[in-house]
């Protein structure tokens, strides 16, 4: 696919994609790159002090860049990919201003296909934040999209829900979004 071809190349030199996930639009940047995370930022316009969520293709990249814990193992097992933000132990592997000195930082293993190729692809964790500007609604569409990128994937209109977010150390919701019904049925069979 020529789209995933040039989103991997804009990737490659520090630039941002907008790409589509089973729930929103995101705003893809190298996560392992300070140059590319401080673009993330400056194009939502988000404070600093705010961790940014990641993006992985599969189980084996998630446990390169995090630590599960018997629970979190479980969790990912059972729902993911699909559309949950899961929060485990940040791994020394990326940098420090994606979970803000928390420790802690929100993963995706997404379903959507073309994010699902995209990283495959790209063969490294991308940012996983909404391609909004800070405090704005979540894209469903790419016409929702109102902060800076290099490159867009447009595949039309997206459910607009974003990702339940689920601590997995502290076993708590922290967002619900998509997916919410089926998280707190895992935390009330525990």
């Amino acid at each position: 696919m020529a789209q995933i071809d040039r989103a991997v190349q804009v990737l490659n030199h520090d630039g941002l994609v907008v790409y589509p996930t089973e729930t929103v639009y995101g705003l893809g940047a190298d996560a392992l790159s300070d140059e590319a995370i401080r673009s993330v930022y400056d194009s939502k316009h988000r404070p600093f002090s705010e961790p940014i969520s990641i993006a992985v293709a599969d189980v084996e990249t998630l446990a390169v860049v995090a630590r599960l814990n018997p629970l979190a193992e479980e969790f990912v097992d059972r729902f993911l990919p699909g559309p949950f933000t899961v929060l485990v132990e940040a791994r020394p592997i990326l940098p420090s201003q994606l979970h803000c000195g928390t420790g802690l930082v929100g993963v995706r293993i997404p379903s959507h296909p073309i994010a699902a190729e995209l990283l495959a692809r790209f063969d490294a964790p991308v940012t996983a934040t909404s391609a909004n500007t800070h405090g704005a609604p979540e894209p469903a569409t790419v016409n929702d999209v109102h902060c800076y990128r290099d490159f867009t994937i447009d595949a039309g209109r997206l459910p607009g829900i974003p990702s339940t977010v689920v601590d997995l150390v502290n076993r708590t919701i922290t967002r619900p979004g998509a997916g919410i019904e089926d998280a707190v049925a895992f935390f009330q069979n525990r």
